[in-house]
Parts: C-alpha cells; structure tokens; sequence
C-alpha cells in the first residue's frame, strides 16, 4: 500500500473518535500544539533554512511566503490558540421545527469526514489546517509543495506529538512526505477515504485540480485583487491603500495586482503614486490612458489584465468612470477581494452590490481578507467559488449538516 493510501486509511478510521470528541479535549490539545510550536523554535528553523537553501531559484515573493522566523512560529501558535478559543461548530443545532404529524426535526452541524489539503511554499498552513480541522472534528491530509517539505514535516511532527500528549489519535494529521507531482493527482480521486479536497496555491495547481478531482472540491485562492481609485478619492488614503496593498506581501493571494485610476484624479495621482510604487521596487505597468500621464510605466498588453502576479508588479489603467471600473473587474476579477476608494456613498453603495467578489472593500486594504483578520482564528483557504464556503473558511466552513428527526412510532 502506498504512503498516501496508508495514511489517508488511518486518517478516515480516526474520523469516529474526533466527530465525538468533546470541545473540552479538542482545545486540550489545541494548547498543546502552540506550546509545542513555541517549543521548537530550533527544530524548525532548521527544517525552513535546508528549505531556503534548496530553493534559491524563487522569486522574493515565495521566498518570503516560505521563510520562517521566531515571529511567524509564534504568530502560528497564537492562530492555534485563537481557534481554541472560538465556539465548538460540532453538534450545533442550526435550527428545529415540528411537523403537523409530530415529528421533530432538527438541523445540526456535522464534521466534513477526511480533509485533502493540497498546497504549495507554505508552511505556516500546515499549522493553521491542522487546527481548524481538529476544532471541526475533521481528520486532515497534508500535501505541501516540495519547496516547504523539510518545515512541513517539522510542523507536522510537532503537532502529532501533541494529539498524542492529549490521548488524541494522532493519525487524525497525516503529512505527506513523497513530493512527486503524481501524489496530486492520486490524491484527489482517493474517493474511498478523503471526503473533501482544498486545494492553496497557484492558478496552475487550482485549475489542474478542479479539472482532475473526483473527490469534491472547494476552490481558493487565485487573486488577481483591484483597487479602483474613484473621482472623490482622499488620495492620501488612496496612496496608503495600494503601498500596503502591494508592497506589504506581494507573494500572497490578498494582494493588489491592478489599480484603477478615474481619469478626474489621473494628472494629479498617478505620477505621486508610480514614484511611491517604484521607490519599493515594484514594476509598474500601465495602459496607454495611463502612459500619457507617466511616459515611463511599462506597457501593459492584454495578458496583464488577467495575470496574477504574486510579485513586485502591479498594473495601472486610467478609466473614464465607475461604470468602466466596474465592467473591468467584471471581466477581469478572479471574485476574490476588490477595492473601492471613494467618498462618494452612492459609488460606494453601487461597488458593493454591484462587484461580485469573495471580500469587497470600500476605503480598506485587500490585504484584510484573512481568517485571522475576520476574526476566525486561522483559515484554511480563501474560497472564491459559491458552493458551500465563500471567503476565508474557518471552522464553520468545515462542517457539513444532517437532519435528527425524533418521533413516536410515526410512518408514511
């Protein structure tokens, strides 16, 4: 049997215990896994460095999105613990009626069964989907990308050892240490024992999964993000947005990747915030609307408007109002986190509505769309499809429902 059936077997026969498991023991071991993360700083560290000196090819952006330090263990652990402390989803009546006959039915939040996490240089989602599913009752298998597999099998390791501290199966957290590229598409039509496939990463790794599961899939992630700088902007705001927006961490999915001008603003804004953009490092692209202001952004052609950058690049162009705006993003949004900077409450009011995203913001950063940001803890990816999940999925987002119907010998 191979490493991947063997461990999704004994994750799928750990799945009785953790849907029965009290809250009181799940946040038991939840503790002791961000005890056990601050108690490995070395182990770990170690673990990223081989990874970081392995993977020298990679842009500054996946770099940055792989490396660990002692604050971004320590953030994982505080993210673990953040999850403890939220309301337990298992067993939650969602609601109850009694019918005319006397049957009483009841609608309770049940655990998904096996999680197939499939990612890629991220290491800290070995911690962060480890404790969600553990907190929803949910076995869960790890494949990260080969870039991160030494820090994902310390992670991984650490955390095992804890459930098994707390009397928890620890088969209940399988880490998939094979890296060939055919574990992923095995991975995702292993119906017999995974229940649910959420796959991190690249538009590459997304579209190969959607198109290939048989397992049933939640998609996340792609970010090509906007913000559209309206007439009535406070450009200060404006400036402050897109600098955190794109430079803060360029690498990650909530980033902006296009920035949309109204031509009212255009002579006075785009040539302070290309200078702003360019003290940072970013290549700045632009349409040729936008090149008559600043001759010296780069052309952008048709293929930048739909490209995910995930990197010091950004493209501008210059629209003539917000119906523009909003029929650009229409076309070009990949429904993941959308800006509006504005003071104008009507144009606000018609961006929200209007724009069909994931997250849509109005005088904010995309950078929020997270789920420690919203308040869940931790996420386990940004869902961008309708279906079940939309948006940073927590633990709620991981169960799934079933009807308790009670009667007194009642038939049909």
């Amino acid at each position: 049997m191979s490493e991947l059936h063997l461990k999704s077997r004994l994750a799928k026969e750990s799945t009785r215990i953790l849907a029965n498991m009290s809250s009181a023991k799940k946040r038991e071991a939840l503790l002791k896994m961000a005890d056990g993360l601050e108690q490995s700083h070395g182990v770990i560290l170690k673990a990223n460095k081989k990874d970081m000196e392995e993977n020298p090819e990679l842009s500054k952006a996946l770099q940055d999105r792989l490396l660990l330090t002692p604050e971004r263990i320590n953030s994982m652990a505080k993210g673990i613990r953040e999850v403890a402390s939220l309301e337990d989803p298992v067993g939650r009546e969602i609601y109850m009626t009694k019918r005319p006959n006397g049957l009483k039915i009841r609608k309770v939040q049940v655990p998904i069964g096996v999680i197939g996490m499939i990612y890629e240089a991220r290491p800290n989602v070995t911690a962060d989907a480890a404790a969600l599913c553990l907190m929803s009752g949910n076995a869960v298998v790890l494949r990260g990308g080969k870039e991160a597999n030494n820090s994902n099998i310390a992670i991984a390791n650490v955390l095992r050892a804890a459930l098994a501290q707390s009397d928890l199966p620890e088969d209940a957290l399988q880490i998939i240490e094979d890296t060939d590229r055919a574990i992923v598409a095995e991975m995702i039509r292993l119906r017999e024992y995974i229940d649910l496939v959420i796959p991190r990463g690249g538009a590459g790794l997304i579209k190969f999964v959607t198109e290939h599961a048989t397992v049933p899939v939640i998609e996340t992630g792609v970010g090509n993000c906007h913000v559209y700088v309206d007439k009535s902007a406070d450009l200060e705001m404006a400036k402050q947005i897109i600098i955190n927006g794109k430079c803060q961490r360029p690498g990650v999915c909530n980033a902006i990747e296009k920035i949309l001008i109204h031509e009212a603003v255009a002579a006075e804004f785009l040539p302070v915030i290309y200078k702003e953009l360019k003290e940072r490092g970013v290549l700045v692209k632009g349409c040729p609307y936008a090149r008559q202001f600043v001759p010296d952004l780069e052309p952008a052609d048709a293929l930048d408007w739909e490209t995910e950058y995930l990197d010091l690049i950004v493209a501008i162009r210059v629209i003539e109002s917000l119906d523009d705006a909003l029929m650009h993003i229409a076309r070009y949004s990949t429904m993941h986190s959308e800006a509006i900077v504005t003071n104008d409450y009507f144009a606000a009011k018609r961006f929200t509505e209007e724009v069909d995203a994931a997250a849509v913001y109005v005088n904010a950063s995309t950078r929020f769309t997270d789920g420690g940001e919203f308040g869940l803890g931790a996420e386990i990816g940004i869902s961008t499809q309708k279906m079940h999940a939309r948006g940073p999925m927590g633990i709620n987002e991981l169960t799934t429902v079933k009807y308790v119907v009670e009667g007194e010998g009642q038939i049909r």
